[in-house]
């Protein structure tokens, strides 16, 4: 077992955060199976889903530890903890109970769109793309923006701050490592406890530091992910996403996401600290 790396923490940036909702208070009127698992399909929402396993890659880091420290059995480990049934079907439960008809056909009749379908062809190919590759790419375009092409760099932020115009993307992304951290001190992953208080100091005091490379983040994803696509074609997104009903569309999306994360990052701590206690005997 490891001792706790704070106060520095690698975050977890998969997932750079639109909103954060809260799923207490169900939406009436809320869709059917049949069509949410249709909405999943169009929106590209369950590449996105799909691709919340890459994150268990960061989970030893967060840690101090690597995956070696839990057995060969990791892969597998994570593989289950991450599986696609267990993750889209807490997405679909949580749809079900949250999003309204309206904002469903709304979401979808966009996406169906020819200018949709574009966008979450090249969205879904961004989400399985290795990230190391798609942050050197991005720098360099976003570089290349800054002295050749102004005007695409400022859709780029325009388009981010459509779907992230506050703090949400920071909040959501420590509350995923406090929940995870907390879970790992809590199964013994760690040696010695976390205080959860003095925790969340940390995070407060990082939040700045975080908020920044999430921007940066978020830009190079953005100049990766659309690359082929032209100024008119993002523009035009910019002007959905606006849309109060596509926001609360994408608000409910990253909650979920997030959630989801959050809750399978739990989930892990536990069986990583049964892979090591395994070890230990």
């Amino acid at each position: 077992m490891r001792s706790a790396m704070y106060p520095l923490f690698r975050p977890v940036i998969a997932f750079l955060a639109l909103a954060c909702l809260s799923l207490s208070a169900p939406m009436s009127h809320a869709a059917e199976r049949d069509k949410l698992e249709a909405f999943l399909t169009v929106t590209g929402f369950d590449v996105a889903l799909d691709s919340i396993a890459l994150s268990a890659e960061s989970a030893p880091d967060m840690l101090g530890m690597s995956s070696s420290d839990f057995g060969e059995s990791w892969s597998a480990m994570a593989a289950q903890v991450f599986s696609q049934k267990i993750v889209h079907g807490m997405a679909l439960d949580m749809l079900e109970n949250t999003l309204s008809d309206e904002l469903l056909a709304h979401g979808a009749e966009f996406y169906a769109s020819p200018l949709g379908q574009r966008l979450v062809a090249v969205e879904n190919a961004s989400h399985m793309a290795d990230d190391d590759a798609k942050s050197e790419d991005g720098d360099a375009l976003i570089a290349e923006f800054e002295n050749d092409n102004p005007s695409r760099l400022q859709i780029l932020k325009e388009l981010n701050s459509a779907v992230d115009s506050g703090d949400h993307g920071v909040r959501a992304i420590q509350e995923i490592q406090v929940r995870f951290l907390m879970a790992a001190s809590n199964a013994g992953v760690l040696d010695g406890e976390i205080d959860e208080a003095a925790l969340r100091a940390i995070m407060k005091e990082n939040a700045a530091g975080l908020r920044e490379s999430i921007e940066e983040s978020s830009l190079a994803s953005a100049a990766y992910t659309y690359k082929e696509m032209s100024d008119d074609d993002l523009a035009d997104y910019v002007i959905a996403l606006s849309d109060p009903r596509m926001q609360q569309v994408y608000e409910l999306m990253n909650a979920i996401q997030h959630e989801v994360m959050a809750n399978r990052f739990e989930a892990l701590a536990e069986r990583m600290a049964g892979a090591v206690q395994g070890q230990e005997l």
